[in-house]
């Protein structure tokens, strides 16, 4: 029986993810990435809180009040649960600064700029066709009812 090392145990594993199979990790990462808050904090700490369509900026530290001045709509539930998961995958750093009250920052890390680059396409997507995708569901709800 041959014996593999630990390397190409790991080397093996990466090659089985599959998203398509019910049992891959990869298809939870997946299911959080997709996540619209998700990609909204990404893209608030990738530097696009701009009001031009698809716009970057530089990628900077934010304190958790400024993230929720953005993200209308979201609850602190929310953006807590959001935040904390994206700080467990790595993808951004909290920061704990000991004043009075406390000061909570949080900054994307090098894996969360990697995946910011493709949230920001995303979202500029977005906002660049819903005039279409409106005109889409109109016909569609026409021809339907």
């Amino acid at each position: 029986m041959a014996t593999t090392s630990a390397a190409q145990r790991r080397a093996q594993a990466k090659m089985e993810y599959n998203a398509f199979l019910a049992a891959c990790p990869s298809r939870q990462l997946l299911d959080r990435i997709s996540d619209k808050w998700v990609v909204l904090v990404l893209c608030a700490l990738g530097g696009e809180a701009s009001d031009q369509p698809g716009a970057a900026g530089d990628a900077r530290q934010m304190r958790y009040s400024e993230i929720a001045r953005l993200l209308a709509g979201a609850s602190q539930k929310m953006l807590t649960q959001t935040l904390r998961s994206l700080e467990r995958d790595g993808l951004i750093t909290r920061t704990v600064t000991p004043t009075v009250p406390v000061t909570v920052s949080y900054q994307l890390t090098d894996l969360g700029l990697s995946l910011h680059h493709l949230t920001r396409g995303l979202r500029s997507w977005a906002q660049s066709h819903m005039d279409e995708v409106h005109r889409y569901r109109a016909t569609y709800d026409a021809r339907v009812s």
